[in-house]
């Protein structure tokens, strides 16, 4: 029988296996997932505990439109009722507590922005369009600040497209120009975040342990503390063929030959590596000069035009790390105030962004419990900072360098809360900063063929797949890509005539146009 070796354990490898069973016939226990951690999950893990502290990285949202996704998750059931998949377990949670956020942005007086208005001048109008029509093609290289004026910087707008989707002003057009047009059906109820979709919990608890206890019913082997150095190629240029994985497994080194009908998955290059996590009294310590997970990446590339450019995407660490922070407390002092200012109950209002915080700080405190174990008597909320490397308002010092408890304060400084409140959600909270200085690496600027396809072209039994392998008009730093590349390389390699549905096009859609333009055009 054919076997599949996967390197990695993020969402892509885990879609990638569930798709080598579902579509392409694979035992399980054929499957091979190698993970340099100890955890599984990449970038959706989460941990911690009630006592500790909760932590997690970040949340990533969903919309209707995420047809990869969905078909994947259709066939996987839910941990709370088996007897409902984690799509529908999804879409439900929509249906009977979907976000209507009142008070996305809040100033630097503690009031909340009117977004009724995008703030754009006839410039930035004109500046979106044409940013829309542009060829991909035309914009290799470029940043956003290459397409619009400093004026375009500082409306409602970019307050909210820049923090829902974490881009910064130096980040690739060419991304931002795919974002632009796949979530353009969006525009309309854009400041409510309505057409949001969430998990009941936290992604790792939402569909990582559900994924993973599918694949591990069907025998699919998972191989903690291993690292791939380097894979070795069967001679020819006019074809690509693994023939052997090298790594080291608790620091010895192994190799694995790999037979003709086996099939290697790369998770080529990763947005959480190096993450550290601080404490309610310590900031995080700051990252190593050099990284493993991209190590592999480089060694295939070298020589490669085919494989990629790991270069454009990590060593601009600066333009690339944001840091983000998880609070958990017994006290429901917090989100009673919170939800008493925003005017929705806890779990209704979405983010909350402050745009004049130095940091430009986000919160957002989900539908409790965040956490599947949580006990009910705890509650848990989080939020990230763009820009960590500033003094903030309150604080006088970057936020890569505070601890939980100090960030804790620069939020509570930006809320119009009493000092009686505030002073109890500084005793009854436990802060966990985390700081990621490759969580952008995936949006910086680059060129066309700086990602390599998901199957390259001769590729016989290779493919790239995550946040850095290549697929048409489909937006990194979302699930749906990770999914979509897992299901492209799983059909090209096999030569499947189930392949993943086409990326949703509300662009070409003139109802979808016309509502983007008028809410374009409100004053």
């Amino acid at each position: 029988m054919a076997k599949a070796y996967l390197v990695g354990s993020g969402m892509a490898a885990l879609a990638a296996a569930t798709f080598l069973i579902r579509d392409g016939g694979f035992d399980g226990a054929d499957i091979h997932l190698f993970e340099e951690q100890r955890n599984i999950g990449g970038s959706l893990n989460a941990g911690g505990t009630a006592d500790a502290g909760y932590t997690m990285r970040g949340g990533r949202m969903f919309e209707a439109e995420y047809r990869c996704t969905y078909d994947l998750l259709s066939g996987i059931p839910s941990l709370d009722d088996p007897s409902v998949s984690v799509t529908q377990e999804i879409l439900a949670g929509h249906e009977d507590f979907a976000w209507d956020d009142v008070a996305r942005l809040v100033d630097g007086d503690g009031k909340i922005v009117d977004v009724s208005s995008m703030g754009f001048s006839e410039r930035d109008r004109l500046d979106l369009v044409r940013c829309l029509v542009t060829p991909e093609g035309h914009l290799d290289g470029k940043r956003i600040t290459d397409c619009f004026t400093e004026h375009f910087f500082t409306t409602n707008f970019w307050f909210l497209w820049c923090t829902t989707f974490a881009f910064q002003p130096w980040h690739s057009a060419i991304e931002f120009r795919r974002y632009l047009r796949r979530f353009i059906h969006l525009a309309s109820e854009f400041s409510t975040l309505s057409g949001i979709h969430h998990t009941r919990y936290n992604q790792y608890d939402s569909i990582v342990r559900p994924l993973t206890t599918w694949l591990h019913e069907r025998g699919v082997t998972v191989h903690p503390h291993c690292h791939v150095t380097d894979l070795g190629f069967a001679p020819g240029h006019r074809s690509t063929t693994v023939k052997r994985i090298y790594l080291t497994r608790d620091g010895r080194d192994e190799q694995i030959d790999v037979a003709p009908g086996d099939l290697v998955l790369v998770t080529n290059g990763s947005m959480t590596d190096s993450t550290s996590l601080g404490s309610h009294f310590a900031a995080p310590p700051p990252p190593p000069r050099s990284s493993d997970a991209w190590l592999l990446w480089h060694r295939l590339a070298r020589g490669r035009d085919d494989f990629g450019n790991p270069d454009a995407f990590d060593k601009h660490v600066k333009e690339s790390r944001w840091e983000s922070f998880t609070v958990t407390t017994k006290d429901p002092a917090f989100l009673d105030a919170l939800a008493e200012f925003s005017g929705r109950e806890t779990g209704r209002g979405g983010l909350m962004t402050f745009t004049d915080s130095n940091w430009l700080l986000t919160i957002a405190a989900g539908r409790q419990p965040v956490y599947r174990d949580q006990p009910e008597d705890v509650s848990v909320w989080w939020g990230y900072g763009l820009r960590p490397g500033r003094a903030g308002n309150h604080t006088p010092k970057p936020m890569t360098m505070c601890s939980g408890r100090e960030i804790l304060e620069e939020v509570l400084h930006h809320l119009p809360f009493d000092d009686g409140v505030a002073a109890r959600v500084l005793e009854n909270s436990t802060v966990v900063p985390c700081l990621m200085p490759y969580i952008t690496s995936q949006f910086l600027a680059r060129r066309r063929d700086d990602r390599p396809m998901a199957v390259p072209e001769g590729s016989v039994n290779l493919a790239f797949i995550g946040q850095f392998a290549e697929v048409p008009d489909d937006v990194v730093f979302t699930v749906e890509y990770s999914v979509r590349t897992a299901w492209t390389a799983v059909a090209q390699l096999l030569g499947l005539g189930r392949k993943p549905p086409a990326v949703y096009k509300g662009h070409h859609d003139a109802h979808v146009l016309a509502a983007a333009l008028e809410t374009m055009h409100r004053r």
